[in-house]
């Protein structure tokens, strides 16, 4: 497989909670962070996710936010 993504990120499957529609899946990195992405509930099934099924998050973005309270 070939991505023209930057960000790719192993992890592994921590939790899945699916809803009618999308799932939430959270993903456990190395070092113990966790990142969390939503994904259609059909595309979960066809990956066939699982707990501790090993992953990759890939992160293409073309904009990043940053705030503050001040």
């Amino acid at each position: 497989m070939k991505v023209s993504t930057r960000n790719t990120l192993l992890g592994k499957v921590k939790k899945i909670e699916h809803g009618s529609v999308n799932s939430e899946v959270i993903v456990e990195l190395p070092g113990g962070l966790e990142l969390v992405s939503i994904i259609t509930k059909s595309s979960a099934e066809n990956l066939g996710l699982q707990i501790g099924k090993e992953v990759m998050a890939l992160i293409k973005a073309t904009n990043v936010m940053i705030a503050t309270n001040d």
